[in-house]
């Protein structure tokens, strides 16, 4: 949530540059130091808009659900082919944080989603990115999946659905097999509290 206080920064100048998928602006924004200097800070922020994501848990056989697909930002900057494992995620389109994760654990992995529990929102890249993901936990039944999965034809998405021993994803953070930093946060929740929710 929102700190309910007066800022000391505000935009004095914003321009677009870029506007496609993304909505990429340069911001002159005065900023009142601590020390009640002021100064002009000339930067730059990426928009997509916000997005949701979700740590599916299958309790009785201690596993989670993740997907591998591909990521351009992660090939363009340095990962081996592209293709990262990571919780199901997506953009809010105009819709509810918990309306669009069901609809995106829908289209992703073909499992329904119900009793949803809202574990945490973050900025992943908050110096540049205005992206807020609101970060979901379920439980689902993995013998019983409610539709196909795999992503939308129509969006390019060819998407894997990994089942993987809760264990042996935790596991992935240290080796670098999972270096999807809502993943790893989601993980970690689950760590910390897998005796009341795992």
């Amino acid at each position: 949530m929102p700190v309910d206080k007066q800022s000391p920064a505000r935009i004095v100048e914003q321009n677009t540059v870029w506007k496609r998928f993304i909505h990429l602006r340069t911001v002159v924004v005065e900023q009142t130091r601590a020390d009640g200097r002021v100064e002009f800070l000339d930067r730059e922020v990426h928009d997509h808009g916000a997005g949701a994501a979700i740590l599916l848990v299958d309790p009785a056989r201690q596993s989670v659900i993740l997907v591998r697909q591909f990521r351009p930002g992660a090939f363009f900057g340095g990962h081996a082919d592209g293709f990262l494992l990571e919780v199901p995620a997506g953009l809010l389109d105009d819709d509810s944080p918990e309306t669009a994760i069901a609809r995106e654990a829908m289209e992703e992995t073909g499992y329904a989603v119900r009793d949803l529990r809202h574990l945490f929102d973050t900025f992943s890249s908050p110096g540049t990115l205005t992206e807020r993901i609101s970060c979901f936990a379920a439980h689902i039944d993995t013998t019983k999946r409610d539709g196909k999965g795999g992503g939308v034809d129509g969006e390019g998405e060819d998407i894997e659905i990994v089942e993987m021993p809760i264990d042996e994803a935790c596991g992935l953070i240290a080796t670098g097999g999972i270096v999807d930093a809502k993943t790893i946060m989601m993980l970690q929740w689950l760590m910390l509290n897998r005796a009341e929710f795992g």
